[in-house]
């Protein structure tokens, strides 16, 4: 099956707080796809600056992502799984375009091994449960699961701002 060259746009931004937004000292680098050796786009060079407003917006959100239900997180990473799952071609296409991986091990391993990531993670977090324990007779310990933290994602330039 023959395959056309994937469409990127000319540049990307980071996305902070539910924003795209420039890198904070305006660099970008290069991004060459091996196949060829063309100018697939142009990248954030991002720093400590934007990984500072990148925490400070996470941290913003953790009040209330932190109440979000376990079956909303859950449903969450399903329909990502879902929407991955429904581009896997072109989304092939783009990483063998930006990595220069054969077509069939981005078609056939690496898009499908992400959907099922995204599918278990989005499973497992409804087994999750905490414990209590006695530890003697006057005392217990006591484990609460909390969603808490900062993930970076990199998302392909296939799909980020559509």
């Amino acid at each position: 099956m023959a395959y056309q060259e994937p469409e990127f746009k000319n540049r990307y931004e980071n996305y902070i707080g539910g924003e795209w937004v420039a890198p904070v000292d305006g660099e970008y680098f290069d991004d060459v796809s091996p196949v060829d050796g063309s100018l697939v786009t142009r990248i954030p060079k991002s720093n400590r600056k934007d990984i500072d407003l990148a925490v400070k917006a996470a941290w913003k959100a953790a009040g209330t992502w932190g109440k979000t239900s376990v079956t909303e997180r859950s449903n969450l990473l399903f329909k990502i799984a879902d929407r991955i799952e429904e581009n896997l071609e072109q989304l092939a296409l783009v990483e063998t375009w930006d990595n220069g991986k054969a077509i069939r091990e981005t078609l056939a391993a690496d898009i499908p091994l992400t959907v099922d990531h995204f599918r278990y993670f989005g499973s497992v977090i409804r087994a999750e449960a905490g414990d209590v324990s006695d530890l003697d007779a006057d005392t217990v310990t006591m484990e609460i699961h909390e969603p808490l933290g900062v993930v970076g994602v990199r998302l392909s330039p296939g799909i980020s701002q559509s």
